[in-house]
């Protein structure tokens, strides 16, 4: 069966940067099992998807816009130490939970402490970069009315 919207597939992958550092890879773990067509993984990816069917093994390249966006230097802020009342040691690299001006969940990481001036990167860690994948299509099934409905594999 090719992969086409509403089909449930499973991949094995590995990405990396445009240098060939490895950022993340299921090879070592289970596949990555997802509804396709419903926006669960990337955008570019998922058009790459498309066609292929199990036994299938693929190079994608994803440029940022497709994958997870260009920086938006308006989720860079700096603000006071107050603002982390409860937290004792402020170091960078931690991250939280915060909400956006629009009023949805977002995590920030601190990319910066200037005496009381604290420095948060809302933006996601792979937001700007090329993304390269390499792909192996382990399996696809008819989605299930169900999972249709819900958006996701069950």
């Amino acid at each position: 069966m090719k992969i086409s919207n509403h089909t449930v597939v499973e991949i094995h992958y590995t990405l990396k940067d445009a240098d060939g550092a490895v950022i993340d890879s299921s090879a070592n773990g289970e596949p990555l099992k997802f509804l396709q067509g419903v926006g669960n993984i990337i955008p570019g990816l998922e058009r790459e998807m498309l066609e292929k069917e199990p036994g299938d093994k693929f190079t994608a390249v994803i440029a940022s816009e497709n994958g997870y966006g260009e920086q938006n230097p308006e989720l860079i802020q700096t603000m006071p130490r107050s603002a982390f009342g409860g937290v004792e040691e402020l170091t960078v690299g931690m991250a939280f939970r915060a909400e956006s001006t629009e009023g949805h969940p977002i995590e920030v990481e601190v990319i910066d402490i200037d005496g009381d001036e604290v420095t948060i990167n809302g933006n996601h860690p792979l937001a700007g970069v090329e993304l390269h994948f390499d792909v192996e299509v382990v399996s696809v099934r008819e989605a299930t009315p169900e999972e249709v409905d819900h958006g996701h594999v069950h």
